[in-house]
């Protein structure tokens, strides 16, 4: 009999591959998994529609589920609806992130984006590049321990 909780445990482990410090669960990616007999489907919400990691982090499911030695089918699938958002991301991998050097996806309140350093903690950031090493992150500088560093861009409904 397969578990949904041993599943769970298993897809904890898949790391996003861009950011490795956190996993699709942390993430808040995994929208449902439902188990029928042998049966497991996984929905995911891509955290951006054209995420270029996407099909690695799908592979990456199918090889930890498909570990489960109950499981003989498995079906893993990208939804669009509902939309991912960053008030999905766990609060454990907000400080994995921000140990990381990546600001953690903040709050934003009509159009402002206030993105406290990751290093230092200060306010006093400026965005660099809205376009950041990958669709969820931007490139930020810090002005008082002048260290440039990645924040996630905020995403809500």
């Amino acid at each position: 009999m397969i578990l949904k909780e041993n599943v769970m445990k298993v897809l904890d482990t898949v790391k996003d591959p861009e950011i490795p410090v956190v996993s699709v669960v942390e993430l808040g990616m995994i929208h449902n998994v439902s188990i029928q007999n042998d049966r497991v489907t996984i929905e995911v919400m891509p955290t951006f529609s054209g995420c270029p990691a996407l099909e690695i982090i799908k592979r990456n499911i199918e090889l930890a589920v498909e570990s489960i030695p109950e499981v003989n089918s498995l079906s893993v699938s990208f939804i669009r609806h509902p939309i991912w958002t960053t008030d999905l991301v766990s609060e454990k991998a907000k400080q994995e992130l921000k140990k990381f050097g990546i600001a953690p996806p903040e709050d934003c309140v009509e159009g402002e984006w206030h993105v406290p350093c990751p290093y230092c903690g200060s306010v006093y950031t400026t965005m660099d590049n809205i376009f950041g090493p990958a669709a969820c992150r931007s490139i930020l500088y810090c002005k008082s321990c002048k260290n440039p560093f990645e924040a996630m861009k905020p995403v809500s409904i």
